[in-house]
């Protein structure tokens, strides 16, 4: 098995909040995330796929083509947006890290025409990451 992997970087905000409890509450548990109006990343994102390579081509996944899908699916919808309002598969979603890839990974599943979906890194900040690997 090899794995490939992508890496892309994008800006975006979000204001960590759930509002089913009170201010009180999220400003204690979310702190400064919790900012009404909330704040911003410069977020890393690294989708791996694995597979066997292509005997052909010597591929897993053309990285150009990669690249295109995650550019479509993903970074031309959260690049300088606010996660909380202006991304649609955020809607009612708290937009920590951890549900960012979640959400990333289900926008992106069935998109992958070579090889498997293996992993989801998302850098928050050059020293806080998040990895998913699916369900």
């Amino acid at each position: 098995m090899v794995y490939v992997t992508k890496r892309l970087t994008f800006s975006a905000s979000h204001r960590l909040h759930n509002p089913k409890f009170s201010d009180e509450w999220n400003k204690e548990v979310f702190d400064k995330c919790n900012n009404p109006n909330g704040h911003g990343h410069n977020y890393v994102l690294e989708v791996t796929i694995a597979g066997e390579p292509n005997p052909d081509t010597g591929y897993v996944i053309d990285l150009k083509i990669l690249k295109k899908i995650v550019e479509n699916i993903i970074i031309d919808k959260v690049d300088h947006k606010h996660f909380n309002t202006d991304v649609d598969f955020m809607i009612n979603i708290i937009p920590s890290v951890e549900n960012i890839a979640i959400a990333f990974w289900k926008e992106l599943e069935d998109k992958i025409p070579n090889g498997k979906l293996y992993k989801i890194k998302i850098w928050e900040t050059e020293n806080s990451y998040v990895e998913y690997f699916g369900n």
